[in-house]
């Protein structure tokens, strides 16, 4: 705290010793200063206005001191007193302070135009991240006193979005004006708009005030109609390509969740009701190396999911060996076996997961880098997390589809699943492929688990709400065809989307699944079908 409040200290000096280096010309008069800091709200407003469209650097300064409460009046003579020292605010030289100085005192109203003039002010800093940031504060705050220092800034600004916003900000203020030229001027500069503020703004214009319209001119109100299909227009293509990135994410989060299963019931025939708490181990073995990194290594802890990546797979891999080589290789063939075995080992897993980490759901922290999002249309915008997983999505499906195209493992898995007895006349270790092949199907289903977590709670009932939708995409892609679940899961994920967007979450899920039983009646084999002598196998 010593170490903070000195610092305070000397940015403050910092402050002064600029000013006082900028000279007479950066400097306000003391009759300027008089009139801010003394007198009633409007004077002091209209004071403030004059000074900041002036563009005068010293105002910064002084308004910060007035927001701070350490200017004070005595007569004509304003200071600034500033950790028991006072210097004269025209000068920044140090003064000894009257016995009747008395403090100003700022209303809310007064505040409020104190913080729009300084948001103002730094509409001309060096800095474009501060000059965004003051655009920001002036949303709700600009008045039409202050469009001299809006239309300077704006001549002055290099950044085009910077100066859109600028200009759309001056017709806002515009919109309101007495003189109907400028408010048919302010019409046609928001026709140009993308904000869902700008709608309301002209959705009030055109509005009845009791039994007179907001708007008295039929000229304006024309305009302002023309401008709000415009902005309608363009909102609506946000909100479409809003539903269409949500739905592509939901898809890629299918897929995850289905490439696992892809290989075990897909490839292997094996009905797997554990394979969500497959995935949820995952997520608990993202959620354990979270932990360590914060306990351990907090330095290091934006990039935890580096080490939570391979420690999902291998915790998920292990799991399935052990459910292969314990349980499923004597069920081979007998699907209904499998799923009343599967479905009591998901239940024991859950179980297990209760005893050791509780029933209540667990936090995974997203990192630094996959917090906030990227701001495509006023109302669009594309979260990190879920752009992170849609590149993980892509990378883990490259992966499995080399894995089993271009290896030897691969090869095996093929060979074995295809005809068993074949492969194992030529010498292929079918037992070990089994098992191999069942926990590169585990691991990926942890992978998933892993890209859950970034979205969502972790919690024992994790698997639960996706193995459902997980079966659907792997029957409706055509069993053991990993191109047919990459379609079938960004189409229902898609699907969905645009569904709930009119019915709800609920119906949408259900006019899905109808859409599934539908198409499965016409086209068993889903979309696509196995080729050779193995599809009439």
């Amino acid at each position: 705290m010593i170490v903070l409040n000195c610092a305070a200290r000397l940015l403050r000096a910092c402050a002064w010793a600029a000013l006082l280096a900028a000279g007479s010309a950066a400097a306000l008069t003391p009759q300027q200063l008089r009139a801010l800091a003394g007198g009633d709200n409007d004077e002091r407003i209209e004071a403030l206005n004059q000074a900041a469209a002036s563009g005068d650097p010293a105002l910064q300064t002084f308004v910060e001191a007035l927001l701070r409460d350490e200017v004070k009046l005595a007569g004509e003579q304003v200071y600034i007193v500033q950790d028991g020292s006072a210097r004269d605010a025209a000068t920044g030289a140090p003064a000894q302070l009257p016995a009747e100085a008395e403090d100003v005192v700022n209303s809310n109203r007064m505040r409020r135009a104190l913080e729009g003039a300084l948001a103002a002010l730094k509409l001309f800093s060096p800095d474009v991240s501060r000059r965004a940031q003051a655009v920001d504060e002036l949303q709700d705050k600009v008045d039409e006193a202050l469009l001299p220092l809006l239309d300077k800034a704006a001549a002055a600004e290099t950044d085009e979005d910077l100066k859109a916003r600028l200009q759309r900000m001056r017709a806002t203020v515009l919109i309101t004006s007495d003189d109907k030229g400028k408010r048919l001027e302010a019409a046609q500069a928001l026709a140009d708009s993308g904000q869902a503020a700008t709608r309301t703004l002209l959705l009030g214009r055109l509005e009845k005030e009791g039994d007179s319209l907001v708007e008295p001119d039929a000229e304006v109100r024309a305009a302002l109609q023309s401008a709000l299909r415009q902005v309608e227009d363009r909102l609506a293509w946000g909100e479409r390509l809003g539903v269409l990135f949500s739905g592509v994410s939901l898809g890629s989060i299918l897929l995850l969740v289905a490439l696992g299963l892809a290989i075990t019931y897909g490839l292997m025939g094996v009905i797997n009701m554990a394979h969500g708490e497959l995935m949820m181990i995952g997520a608990y073995a993202t959620y354990v190396v979270q932990y360590l990194f914060r306990s351990w290594m907090p330095g290091l802890f934006d990039w935890y999911l580096l080490a939570a990546i391979p420690a999902a797979f291998l915790c998920s891999a292990l799991v399935g060996a052990v459910l292969e080589r314990g349980v499923i290789r004597w069920l081979y063939g007998r699907p209904l076996e499998t799923l009343l075995a599967t479905w009591g080992i998901s239940l024991v897993l859950m179980q297990a997961v209760r005893s050791l980490f509780g029933a209540q759901n667990v936090q995974v922290e997203n990192p630094a880098w996959m917090s906030g999002g990227l701001s495509v249309m006023s109302n669009l915008t594309l979260p990190y997390n879920r752009l992170a997983i849609l590149a993980f999505a892509g990378l883990v499906l490259l992966g499995m589809s080399l894995l089993i195209s271009r290896t030897r493992l691969g090869l095996f898995v093929r060979g074995v699943t295809q005809n068993r007895p074949m492969a194992s006349c030529v010498g292929v270790n079918t037992a070990r492929v089994d098992t191999y092949a069942f926990s590169l199907g585990a691991g990926i289903a942890g992978l998933a688990g892993c890209a859950l977590s970034q979205v969502g709670n972790v919690g024992p009932d994790l698997g639960q709400s996706y193995i459902v939708d997980s079966f659907m995409v792997v029957v409706l892609g055509g069993v053991g065809q990993i191109a047919g679940a990459v379609y079938a899961a960004l189409g229902l994920g898609i699907l969905n989307k645009f569904i709930e967007g009119w019915a709800g979450a609920v119906l949408a899920k259900i006019l899905v699944l109808v859409f599934i039983v539908v198409f499965i009646q016409k086209r068993p084999q889903g979309l696509f079908a196995v080729k050779g002598r193995s599809a009439e196998a």
